[in-house]
């Protein structure tokens, strides 16, 4: 597909024949539905103000990045339900200090609104966040959010280790955006996070993206630790180009199947949602991989 067809697309919210795709691909599977572990809600505002900084290329985006569903927070509700999604998240994160208390609160309104969205939050390193992670803990946030690149902060800060030590202690999932794409920051890559599963070897860490494209690396991170995941976010999508996986790689993989998770980026996908769901088909792993990294895999994980 070329640029100019991501472009318009853009243009056109989830036609019934997108809804249609997206559905016959999990029922084919006989799958109940789909579980998609990297969506994102959050305060209007802030939503605005991302996409705005999307649309400018800015940056941390490196590239044109014509987003395809602007909706409403109530019509892109109606869009993942119609899809058949069973339970989504609301991955909200701050990229300063002061920030992360606030969207914690607002996550937790929307998951106790909207029963099929699995209660996200984030946190920042700042002297706070040993307070309020346990909080969200404690009031039934199953999933946090860390964007490494948008935050430009070292994992391994001092300042997280109270935070990191209370997620892993918890058994509660951490996804991550570690990896250097679309554009690397200061402590983007594995290096910078092989610290804080040395610390913490027990975290439950979901390399955002594959951890492309440093997926390789993440890979072998993974082979060390058993408590690595991945989510399948934009990875091997025609909007980053085609990745042709190593025999090797494709083997690990393949061994991974449990610890691989469905995500999307929806909204904020230049891309129709379908086209994320034939990236994983076209890696030709078969129908039980599929079914695991689409919904098995999460259904486990979150009981969802």
């Amino acid at each position: 597909m070329s640029e100019t067809d991501l472009v318009s697309e853009t243009d056109h919210a989830a036609t019934a024949e997108e809804t249609s795709d997206v559905r016959r691909f999990w029922q084919a599977l006989g799958l109940p539905g789909l579980i998609d572990l990297h969506t994102h809600f959050m305060p209007h505002r802030l939503l605005d103000r991302i996409q705005a900084y999307f649309d400018a290329a800015g940056p941390l985006i490196g590239r044109e990045w014509p987003i395809r569903y602007r909706q409403d927070e109530e019509q892109r509700l109606e869009i993942l339900r119609g899809f058949g999604l069973l339970a989504f998240t609301s991955l909200a994160y701050p990229h300063k200090p002061g920030m992360a208390e606030s969207l914690n609160a607002w996550t937790a309104d929307f998951a106790a609104r909207t029963p099929d969205c699995l209660h996200s939050a984030t946190f920042f390193p700042e002297p706070e966040a040993a307070a309020y992670v346990p909080a969200a803990i404690e009031a039934g946030a199953r999933v946090f959010k860390a964007h490494i690149q948008v935050g430009d902060y070292d994992p391994a800060d001092p300042l997280l280790d109270p935070v990191w030590g209370a997620l892993a202690e918890a058994g509660i999932p951490v996804i991550a955006h570690c990896g250097s794409g679309p554009v690397a920051t200061r402590f983007t890559g594995p290096a910078s996070m092989a610290p804080v599963l040395a610390a913490h070897p027990t975290l439950r860490l979901i390399v955002a993206h594959f951890g492309m494209p440093e997926y390789v690396e993440f890979l072998d991170l993974a082979e060390r630790y058993d408590g690595v995941l991945f989510d399948t976010t934009m990875a091997f999508t025609d909007f980053f180009g085609r990745v042709e996986l190593p025999d090797r790689e494709r083997k690990r993989i393949a061994e991974l199947e449990e610890r691989i998770l469905f995500g999307s980026d929806f909204p904020n996908i230049p891309y129709s949602y379908m086209q994320a769901l034939d990236a994983l088909s076209r890696l030709d792993f078969g129908d039980d991989w599929l079914r695991a990294v689409c919904h098995g895999n999460a259904a486990r994980i979150f009981g969802a």
